[in-house]
């Protein structure tokens, strides 16, 4: 299923960034992208989203931004007059002139220059796991959303293949005295082309009229509706298991196809499988 969720927030001095985006896929594949030094905590971004998600391609990335550093300058003013009044009582060789600002100022412990402290790890830590925990609650939730709406229209297309299945057990070619008047318009022109035994051409027709009896393709094509009926009610990571039904189903449309005889069972038939590869596709993104 798709999604996407971001968190963020300042941990002073550092601002930090999870995003995440998730695409349809088979298995649960997460890929995880964090800067140098931080790979603990995208292993435990990596143990969360596979608590909380069974299918789906991730990409989790983390951003930070440390801002430049301001550098600060603080004079000790106290100390600067104290050397400048020590240098005035000092007698001056001769050829030396008297002191200087820019040469008191040089002297250690006059100038300081102070730089903003890094964040603090342990709080920074603590700051991006509490991000993790809102970044799965999102995008759970935005997973659940979607969920919801593929419910319907999943709903929809199995209603559409039950219809169709029904249309397909009331289809007046399979009823028994059509099948044997085609069976039978078949028998009387082979026999009629000469040549050929007539009893063995009945004891052909009847095992050709068994294998065109498509009873059992019904049966089964109801037995997986009922499957994915109690799936959707179920609820849960149920993608694989509708993915399986859906292969199912098909297999069931194709041999109906293939055993028709009749243009108006045929026709239902391939109706029957675009709809069912419809629902094929849509529970690809079912988690």
């Amino acid at each position: 299923m798709t999604g996407f969720a971001r968190a963020s927030g300042t941990t002073v001095p550092v601002q930090w960034l999870w995003e995440i985006r998730t695409v349809n896929g088979r298995g649960l594949d997460i890929r995880v992208r964090v800067p140098n030094g931080f790979e603990a905590a995208g292993e435990a971004a990596r143990a969360a989203l596979s608590k909380a998600l069974a299918r789906g391609q991730c990409q989790l990335g983390l951003t930070l931004t440390r801002p430049e550093a301001a550098a600060r300058v603080r004079i000790d003013e106290d100390l600067l007059a104290r050397l400048a009044a020590a240098a005035a009582r000092v007698p001056r060789p001769e050829g030396v002139g008297p002191a200087t600002l820019d040469g008191l100022l040089a002297v250690r412990g006059v100038v300081e220059v102070e730089t903003e402290a890094s964040a603090d790890p342990e709080r920074l830590n603590r700051d991006l796991a509490a991000g993790i925990d809102t970044l799965v609650a999102d995008l759970v939730a935005a997973r659940r959303a979607e969920g919801a709406q593929l419910r319907t229209i999943v709903g929809g297309q199995l209603t559409e293949i039950a219809r169709l299945t029904q249309a397909a057990e009331e289809c007046p070619a399979r009823r028994p005295e059509a099948v044997r008047a085609r069976l039978a318009d078949s028998v009387a022109l082979l026999v009629g082309s000469g040549g050929l035994d007539p009893d063995r051409l009945h004891q052909e027709a009847v095992l050709l009229a068994a294998k065109a009896d498509v009873r059992e393709e019904l049966d089964r094509l109801r037995a997986h509706l009922a499957a994915a009926g109690d799936l959707l009610a179920q609820g849960g990571a149920i993608g694989r298991r509708l993915d399986f039904l859906a292969q199912e189903l098909g297999r069931e449309a194709n041999t109906l196809c293939a055993k028709a005889g009749d243009i108006s069972l045929s026709r239902i038939g391939l109706d029957l499988k675009a709809v069912v590869e419809q629902f094929r596709e849509q529970v690809q993104n079912v988690e």
